[in-house]
């Protein structure tokens, strides 16, 4: 795993700290990322066009297993950031136990705060802690729930 780019909350605050006295612009998006496909990979770098640093925020398994179930996630949370690292969009991930991100963003506080078009303005937790949210259209067609189903199908499941 990419130790440069991996990194604990307390690191990570850390980084950032320095980060913005060198008046950088911090991006922060977060999600599951269980399956990465491409439409995970238009939202991350459209999101690095909007600032200087990405930081992505990924569920732990514990968190993703309350979320979506005890068959989730599909892969671990250290594949998951190491797939996330590699991405040249990514400057850091970082993980987090809770079902929210808002006690990480409380942290991190980051400039612009990304999601997805699917979710509404009042449906974003955290947008009181950023100076900008940003909603960024989906890739249609492209989703996590459609390739676990397209495999079953092809599997005759």
């Amino acid at each position: 795993m990419n130790k440069n780019k991996v990194l604990k909350t307390s690191v990570l605050v850390s980084r950032l700290a320095n980060e913005k006295r060198h008046g950088r612009k911090i991006v922060f998006t977060n999600g599951v990322y269980d399956l990465i496909h491409a439409g995970h990979v238009t939202l991350l770098e459209k999101s690095k066009c909007l600032g200087d640093i990405l930081v992505v925020g990924i569920n732990s398994d514990a968190s993703v297993k309350r979320l979506k179930g005890p068959k989730r996630p599909l892969a671990t949370q250290e594949d998951r950031a190491l797939v996330l690292a590699a991405l040249e969009a990514v400057d850091f991930v970082t993980f987090f136990n809770e079902d929210t991100p808002y006690e990480l963003l409380q942290k991190l506080r980051p400039d612009i705060l990304v999601k997805g078009g699917d979710y509404s303005l009042g449906q974003i937790v955290g947008r009181e802690l950023v100076k900008k949210v940003v909603r960024i259209p989906l890739v249609k067609g492209r989703s996590t729930s459609a390739l676990v189903q397209k495999i079953l199908k092809a599997y005759g499941r």
